[in-house]
């Protein structure tokens, strides 16, 4: 059972994750494996596999901003 999304979670999609602009102001961030590899370069394989491992389908919408409006997992794919 999943509860929420961790600080650190978040702070892994702001800075690492890959944006999709969301046609309403707002921008959906996502980890790709892109991303998950650029997270495994700055922090080592293992911090990424114990912390990471089952919130790789997790997302965040941030406004123009940079602030959080909210977060989530994914159920369906995300539309580029």
């Amino acid at each position: 059972m999943r509860l929420g999304l961790s600080p650190l979670v978040i702070d892994c999609l702001r800075q690492f994750g890959e944006e999709v602009y969301d046609h309403y102001g707002c921008g959906i961030r996502h980890f790709t494996k892109k991303s998950l590899l650029k997270i495994e370069h700055v922090c080592g394989k293992e911090p990424v596999r114990r912390l990471l491992h089952d919130q790789r389908d997790a997302y965040a919408v941030f406004s123009t901003d940079d602030n959080l409006v909210t977060a989530g997992w994914r159920r369906k794919r995300i539309k580029r």
